[in-house]
C-alpha cells in the first residue's frame, strides 16, 4: 500500500511540474474519491460475507428440521438440493462480483452501481429462497399433524374393530351353544315320540295319531276313543291310553304337558256347568288331566288344561267327516327350555 501511495506521489510530482495547480487538485480529489469508493465496497463486501454466513447457518438449520420429517423427506430432498445448487450459483456469482469489484477501483461509478444492483438482486433472491424453505417447513409440520391425527383415528378404529370381533366371537359361541341345546331338545323330542309310540302301539290307527311338529310331540285322540257325544267322562278304553301316556311322562320329568280340548262348530245347547262347545272342550281337557295325574308322582305344575272350543279346526269343511276330525283332544308335549332361556338371557 505504501509503495502504491509513493507511486502516486511521484506521479503527482511529475504532473505538478507540467500542469497547473488546479489540475493537480482535481486529480487529488479523484484519487481520494476512488479510495473512498474502494473502502465502501470493501465494507459492503464484508457485510455481505457476514450476511451470507448467517444465511448459510439458517439454511443448515432448516435442513436439519426437514430431516426430522421422515415421511416427507424423499419429496423435499430434490427441492433442497435444487435450492442448495442455486445458493452455490449465487455464491459463485457473489465471489465473481467481489473479484470484479477490485478492477473498478479507478472510479467506474456506473459499473459499480450495476454490480451493487446485482448484489441486491442476489440478496433478494436468497431471501425468496429462505421464505420458500420456511413455507415448506410449515407445510411439513401441518402434514405431520395430519398424519398423527390419522394415526389416532386408525388406533381408535382398531380398538372398535377388536371390540366388535370379541362381540362376534361371543355371539358365535352363544349360537353354537343354542344349536347344541336345540339339537339336544330335538333328539329328546324324537326319543319321546318313539317312547309314546311304543307305549300306544295298540291304539294307533284306532282314533289316535302321534306327530312331531315344531319341536313338540302331538298326541291326537279322536272323540270316539275318549268320549260319547256331548259327554266329558272318559271311556275305559280311552282311560287306558291316557294312563299309558302318563307312565311315559312320569319318567320323563323334563317335559311340559298341555291338554287341549277341541269341538266341532255345531252349536251345543246345554245346561248346568256345560252350556256350549267351549265349556265342553274345557271339561274334556280337565278330565284327561285328572286321569294323567291320578295315582302318579307327576308334578301337577307340569300339566295345563285348555279348552279351544270350535275355533282351531283341522278341517274347515262343513261335512260330517270334517267335523269328526275336529272333535278331538290333543296332548302336546314340549321339552323344558330352561337351559335355552338361560343362554338367551346371558346374551
Amino acid at each position: 500500500m505504501t509503495k502504491y501511495f509513493l507511486f502516486i506521489l511521484v506521479g503527482l510530482l511529475s504532473i505538478v511540474s507540467c500542469v497547473p495547480t488546479r489540475q493537480f487538485q482535481e486529480l487529488k480529489e479523484k484519487n481520494e474519491f476512488t479510495v473512498t469508493e474502494r473502502d465502501s465496497l470493501k465494507s459492503t463486501n464484508e457485510y455481505l460475507t457476514v450476511k451470507n454466513t448467517e444465511m448459510e447457518a439458517e439454511l443448515e438449520e432448516l435442513k436439519k428440521r426437514m430431516g426430522n420429517l421422515a415421511n416427507e423427506r424423499s419429496g423435499l430432498k430434490d427441492s433442497a438440493n435444487f435450492y442448495k445448487k442455486q445458493y452455490k450459483v449465487f455464491k459463485t456469482m457473489y465471489a465473481d462480483l467481489s473479484d470484479t469489484q477490485k478492477s473498478f477501483e479507478k472510479g467506474r461509478d456506473a459499473e459499480t452501481r450495476r454490480l451493487l444492483a446485482e448484489l441486491q438482486v442476489t440478496k433478494e433472491d436468497l431471501q425468496i429462497q429462505e421464505d420458500d424453505l420456511r413455507a415448506l417447513e410449515a407445510s411439513l409440520i401441518k402434514k405431520q399433524i395430519e398424519l398423527e391425527e390419522r394415526d389416532a383415528i386408525l388406533i381408535a378404529l382398531d380398538s372398535v374393530l377388536t371390540q366388535r370381533r370379541l362381540e362376534l366371537d361371543l355371539q358365535s359361541k352363544k349360537v353354537k351353544e343354542l344349536e347344541q341345546v336345540l339339537h339336544s331338545k330335538d333328539s329328546a323330542v324324537m326319543a319321546l315320540k318313539n317312547k309314546i309310540t311304543d307305549a300306544l302301539l295298540g291304539f294307533e290307527n284306532k282314533g289316535l295319531t302321534i306327530q312331531q311338529r315344531n319341536g313338540k310331540v302331538y298326541v291326537t285322540m279322536d272323540e270316539k276313543l275318549l268320549f260319547k257325544s256331548g259327554r266329558w267322562d272318559v271311556d275305559p278304553k280311552g282311560q287306558q291310553a291316557i294312563k299309558q301316556i302318563a307312565g311315559v311322562l312320569e319318567i320323563n320329568k323334563d317335559i311340559n304337558i298341555v291338554v287341549e280340548g277341541h269341538t266341532d262348530d255345531v252349536p251345543m245347547q246345554g245346561s248346568g256347568d256345560v252350556k256350549d262347545n267351549w265349556d265342553l272342550s274345557v271339561k274334556r281337557a280337565t278330565s284327561i288331566v285328572k286321569i294323567l295325574l291320578q295315582n302318579s308322582s307327576m308334578e301337577p305344575s307340569r300339566v295345563s288344561a285348555a279348552g279351544r272350543g270350535p275355533y282351531f279346526p283341522i278341517d274347515s269343511a262343513k261335512t260330517p267327516e270334517a267335523r269328526a276330525k275336529n272333535r278331538r283332544t290333543e296332548i302336546i308335549l314340549t321339552p323344558k327350555l330352561d337351559e335355552l332361556f338361560q343362554i338367551l338371557e346371558t346374551n
